[in-house]
């Protein structure tokens, strides 16, 4: 009766633990400390080893650009390219991790400026992957060219970016499963027009935890634009910051890793799960936009 009980036990213990998990291999080429080998280096371009972030995720980007590489049992789910000068660095460090960029086959974007999907063109070339736009990037990633409409245009113009080709575009709340693993998009527009954040579902062993790609949610623009001359605009950001302090939150991340402290919490320096971190994010956000518009009143626009 014992002996029953104890394979009954095993058996729901396997059970709990999703079919398609993949085991947790030893990436020689991942460092441990990922905050030491980035201090004092933000720099958008400046190199980073590669680190496992929790499963089967991996950072793979530069110092001052995030980068994220997922493992999957149908090939490998690459978030993000950085700036154009990234594209080599991404692709060594998948390399690093004993991977061939071969295997990358899909290629996801948190937002349509240069400094994140700018590398995006060269790394699809070199894999063949397919890349697909967030709910309202497509123009921007096909085009080369930032939305007019977007409050940093003036400043995007100076970097266009080299057009991608999009196999499709997915609406809000739509999803894209690879080898088992779910990528949920959600339109959070607070950053830009186009502004996508990602999540999935990662295991270690049993333990499995939601890991989300919260897109940047500062509000900066181009010198002169005025938030409240544009009521729409307005609009859109709350939306997005609402979305993205509601999405399932289980491990922070974002498109610049100082905005969520993630090489402390990588490294041990501090907790990689924090309760309500996507809500603590977005309300911080909400607080300097707030303050954004209260200073705007206060300033009487010249006339041209």
């Amino acid at each position: 009766m014992f002996g029953r009980l104890v394979l009954a036990g095993a058996l729901a213990a396997a059970l709990a633990v999703p079919a398609l998990a993949q085991p947790l291999l030893p990436r020689p080429g991942a460092t441990r400390n990922i905050a030491a080998a980035c201090a004092g280096k933000e720099g958008w371009a400046d190199p980073a080893p590669p680190a496992r972030l929790y499963g089967n995720t991996y950072y793979v980007g530069t110092c001052g650009i995030t980068s994220l590489l997922v493992e999957t049992q149908a090939g490998l789910v690459l978030l993000d390219g950085g700036v154009p000068e990234a594209a080599p660095l991404v692709l060594e460090n998948i390399r690093k991790l004993g991977f061939s960029p071969r295997l990358v086959r899909w290629i996801l974007v948190s937002h349509e400026h240069w400094d994140h999907a700018g590398a995006v063109a060269a790394i699809q070339r070199e894999t063949g992957a397919k890349v697909i736009a967030g709910p309202f990037q497509y123009n921007a990633l096909t085009g080369g060219k930032h939305s007019p409409e977007d409050p940093q245009a003036d400043l995007l113009a100076k970097n266009p970016m080299q057009p991608a080709e999009v196999s499709f575009a997915v609406r809000d709340r739509g999803r894209h499963t690879v080898g088992g693993v779910t990528f949920t998009a959600y339109a959070t527009p607070a950053h830009s027009p186009g502004s996508t954040s990602w999540t999935w579902r990662e295991c270690e062993g049993a333990v499995c935890k939601t890991v989300a790609y919260a897109d940047s949610a500062s509000t900066i623009s181009a010198d002169g634009y005025r938030f409240t001359d544009h009521p729409k605009r307005v609009g859109e950001v709350r939306s997005g910051l609402s979305a993205i302090g509601s999405l399932p939150c289980d491990i922070i991340v974002t498109p610049h890793p100082s905005a969520s402290d993630l090489f402390p919490r990588m490294s041990g320096a501090k907790q990689l799960v924090q309760f309500a971190a996507c809500r603590s994010y977005a309300e911080a956000a909400g607080k300097r936009f707030k303050a954004r518009l209260a200073s705007e009143k206060l300033v009487v626009p010249v006339k041209k």
